[in-house]
């Protein structure tokens, strides 16, 4: 067996044609075509899904009863597997709790210091706690009432689990009687059993005094006596039954505030020992909305359920905490001035700043050197794939896919694995040209490591500085499958096969428009936003053009457009009850009567939503069938054909067609239902065929399939020309929505929109359209996009990617840097003015493209 390469043999999971195949290991290898052409089938449907299968199979017999069969891929076989990685643009998580913070560990590391080298500070007073003499604690007692009743004790345990009989036996030689239990005072003497399983309280009792002033000096001897014995000292009231206040050799001075225990959970707002009581540490209090109730009731599935809470449930942040997620005393632990919270909003690039100027003492610096090479480690990595803008507070849950990827890719630089197969998803996405520099040079420093990388991709450095690119098609779908070319850059260039090839040599390129539209004197303005980053900004969106909003990653593009101007719309056109950013006001809205936002949000959570489905095109063809003579003699109707009701559906998986099985510590595997095998129908259903085929056989045509098969109805024709104009003619019709990408998601939307009648005064809003597609398909969207602009519709779009950007009528350049840096206009204008301005990181690129004439 060859030790220097991944031998495939024969693989033909989905579209692929058998193919043969030969990888170089410890290289960068970029796997590219058009979409749909079978990159992803071959890169983790097959190299990535029998590494995986291999894994398990190498489990003993009793961990493979847990996790069930994988099916092996349909491959004859592969030689020189390397145990594989797969980094994928799936979102980190959805638990409100998760952040970059928690997902990187950074957050572990950062309690781990703040417990260890932490300044506690008075949580009500705000002064630093100092070591307090017992000369001031005997003066703060005394403060108490004369002739109080105190027992003090000295805590040795606090809520940890145990028996702790070498504990209370030490306790006894040592002199001591008695001993408070969980609240309950009882004798050393006697036999004192312990649950194991349960937390527990123990201290010692060490006196009773009354408060008296001529008992000074007593009083000071037993706290001697105490603080040598525990770990602090608890006074109680002996009348009144009750713990009057907490004193350390640490304490406010003032207010005798004090911590009990300084450890990495008081960090912790997962954790009720640190978060914040009111809000249960999630930074924000829910409000419910009381229409829920009826909501309930009409939308039965747990998936609308979930949706519905997401429309109707409103939230503020926690006035307690101030969104910090911790308790106070949390708070008042600090770091070169700051807490952990004001820490972990820093942005990671400033983060990274902060640690490297941060002056400790030489004890200080003892105890947390280990740490703090952790931490500027992990920032390091976060700092070179491009997500310096990013804060260690923010949510998980809202990270896009790509920088879901990168925070993944960074996590395995850190790792430090060595001959490890990493299959990863165009981590360029949501990248500026700029930063792509350093993603790249990262990805090469995983491979120096000594690993072999698989990059399915289309961003064309990354494909230029690829080791080895092997190119798929040469089409989509039935057309794809191939390989069309494997080797060097200069061997895919000379390909005349290659539509990659062909772009990157010149031979054929996305054309520069003959002239860009001019502003017709109708404009949006946006006055004073505000929100996140963006600093108080005035914009002047033009109507009637193609506008593209620029930027570095993290500059401030989709607070602009998505959180202060599409919500803002939304809500004056719609009534929608969604909270626009701050912002002052916006001008311009008589000129507008529709507002459609397009964004990479999937068409659907479950296996149920599908393009014919999300389209409408479903209850055309449901209607067809219900039309057809057979359908008529049984009574079946239009429902009878949907796989979302009772009646024609297959009961055994309900319509879903799979079956999921969690595999525990492994990603859940979809299997097909063993009684309909997969076609979602039941038996009588099936039985019913238009123009020979059931309603199952045509939700597994492509889109270019079923353009022939229903040529003869228009209404049907009409909505799939737009999906194969759009570039989906390789997608399947009941596709479930769950596999398909967030470009695929996001084209599917464009092309429903397309097929509804445009009233000329429209804005279409689009977030990186560009994601997933190809230099060819890419080229068709543009097509696209004009036709909607020529219609007389505004069409704003995000975009990275130059080849959009350099047919954009109008540029809007937000930066100059990302996350505090950033949030300003940097420039506004034509995409000559853009290429000519020497702040602007996206001009510095365009003006390449613009003086190449390409």
């Amino acid at each position: 067996m060859a030790k220097d390469k991944i031998i495939i043999k024969g693989a033909k999971e989905h579209n692929l044609k058998n193919i043969d195949l030969e990888i170089p290991r410890d290289k960068l290898v970029v796997f590219t075509g058009l979409s749909g052409s079978g990159k992803s089938s071959l890169a983790f449907d097959t190299i990535y899904a029998e590494g995986q299968r291999r894994y398990v199979e190498s489990l003993s017999a009793y961990a493979r009863q847990f996790l069930g069969r994988m099916e092996k891929p349909d491959v004859e076989y592969i030689e020189g597997l390397s145990p594989a990685i797969s980094i994928d643009q799936k979102t980190t998580s959805r638990n409100p709790r998760s952040t970059v913070g928690t997902v990187t560990e950074i957050y572990d590391y950062l309690r781990l210091l703040f417990a260890h080298i932490g300044k506690p500070h008075c949580y009500r007073c705000g002064k630093p706690i100092q070591s307090q003499t017992v000369e001031q604690m005997v003066d703060q007692l005394l403060e108490i009432p004369e002739g109080t009743r105190l027992q003090i004790l000295a805590p040795l345990v606090r809520g940890r689990k145990g028996e702790y009989k070498q504990i209370l036996e030490e306790a006894r030689k040592n002199g001591f009687v008695r001993v408070r239990v969980d609240g309950e005072i009882r004798d050393l003497e006697e036999e004192i059993v312990l649950d194991k399983k349960k937390k527990h309280n123990i201290e010692l009792v060490v006196d009773r005094i009354v408060l008296r002033p001529d008992s000074q000096q007593r009083l000071a001897d037993s706290l001697e006596t105490a603080l040598a014995q525990g770990e602090g000292l608890v006074f109680v009231d002996v009348i009144g039954q009750k713990e009057l206040t907490f004193s350390e050799k640490f304490a406010c001075v003032e207010c005798g505030s004090s911590f009990q225990e300084i450890s990495p959970r008081l960090f912790s707002f997962n954790s009720p020992y640190g978060a914040c009581a009111a809000c249960n540490g999630l930074g924000v209090i829910m409000e419910i909305d009381p229409y829920l109730d009826r909501k309930y009731q009409e939308r039965a599935s747990e998936y609308l359920v979930k949706e519905v809470e997401k429309e109707y449930n409103r939230s503020h942040t926690c006035p307690h905490c101030q969104g910090a997620r911790l308790r106070p005393e949390a708070l008042a632990i600090k770091i070169g001035d700051l807490s952990i919270s004001q820490v972990a909003q820093m942005s990671i690039g400033r983060l990274k700043e902060f640690f490297a100027n941060l002056i400790l003492t030489e004890r200080e610096e003892l105890i947390a050197h280990q740490v703090l090479k952790e931490i500027q480690a992990r920032l390091n990595f976060l700092v070179d794939v491009g997500l310096d803008y990013l804060t260690l507070s923010r949510a998980a849950g809202t990270l896009s896919g790509g920088e879901a990827q990168r925070i993944r890719l960074a996590t395995q630089i850190g790792s430090g694995l060595v001959g490890v197969l990493y299959i990863l998803d165009e981590p360029s996405i949501g990248l500026h040209q700029r930063d792509n520099e350093r993603l790249i040079a990262t990805l090469k420093r995983l491979r120096d490591l000594g690993n072999t990388l698989i990059v399915v991709e289309h961003d064309e450095d990354t494909i230029r500085e690829a080791d080895y690119l092997v190119d798929i098609g040469p089409g989509a779908g039935v057309h794809g499958g191939e390989v069309v070319a494997a080797g060097d850059l200069a061997t895919v260039m000379n390909c005349a096969r290659s539509e990659t090839g062909l772009y990157l040599s010149g031979r054929k390129c996305i054309p520069l428009p003959a002239e860009s539209r001019t502003p017709n004197g109708k404009y949006l303005e946006i006055q004073g936003a505000r929100e996140n980053n963006l600093r108080e900004i005035d914009v002047q969106i033009p109507l009637g053009l193609f506008v593209c909003v620029t930027g570095v990653s993290g500059s401030g593009k989709s607070t602009l457009v998505n959180e202060v101007l599409y919500k803002s719309l939304a809500k004056k056109l719609y009534g929608s009850e969604a909270e626009p950013g701050a912002h002052q006001g916006i001008l311009g809205l008589e000129h507008l009567d529709k507002v459609i936002n397009i964004d990479q949000s999937p068409i659907g959570r479950t296996p149920r939503s599908n393009p014919a489905t999300y389209t409408g095109v479903f209850g055309d063809i449901r209607e067809i069938f219900a039309q057809t003579p057979e359908a008529k003699v049984r009574g079946y109707k239009p429902g009878r054909f949907s796989f979302n009701v009772k009646g024609g559906r297959c009961e055994a998986c309900e319509g879903d067609g799979i079956l999921k099985i969690e595999m525990h510590f492994l990603p859940d595997v979809h299997v097909p239902c063993e009684v309909c095998r997969g076609q979602r129908y039941n038996r009588e259903t099936l039985e019913i065929r238009y123009k020979g085929k059931n309603i199952a056989q045509v939700l597994d045509m492509t889109v270019e399939e079923a353009l022939g098969f229903f040529s003869a109805i228009p209404k049907i024709q009409r909505k799939l020309q737009v999906l194969y104009d759009v570039g989906l003619g390789y997608i399947r019709l009941g596709q479930p929505a769950t596999t398909l990408s967030g470009g695929e998601a996001q084209r599917i939307k464009l092309a429903t929109e397309l097929s509804r009648r445009s009233t000329g005064r429209t804005m279409y809003i689009l977030d990186e359209p560009t994601t997933g597609l190809h230099f060819a398909d890419i080229h068709k969207l543009m097509e696209v996009l004009v036709r909607l602009v020529d219609s007389g519709n505004t069409v704003l779009v995000i975009e990275h990617n130059l080849e959009v950007i350099k047919t954009a009528d109008y540029l809007i350049d937000l930066g100059p840097e990302g996350g505090t840096g950033g949030g300003q206009i940097v420039v506004a204008g034509s995409k000559e003015e853009v290429a000519a301005h020497p702040l602007s990181h996206t001009g510095r690129f365009l003006k390449r493209i613009l003086e190449q004439g390409r």
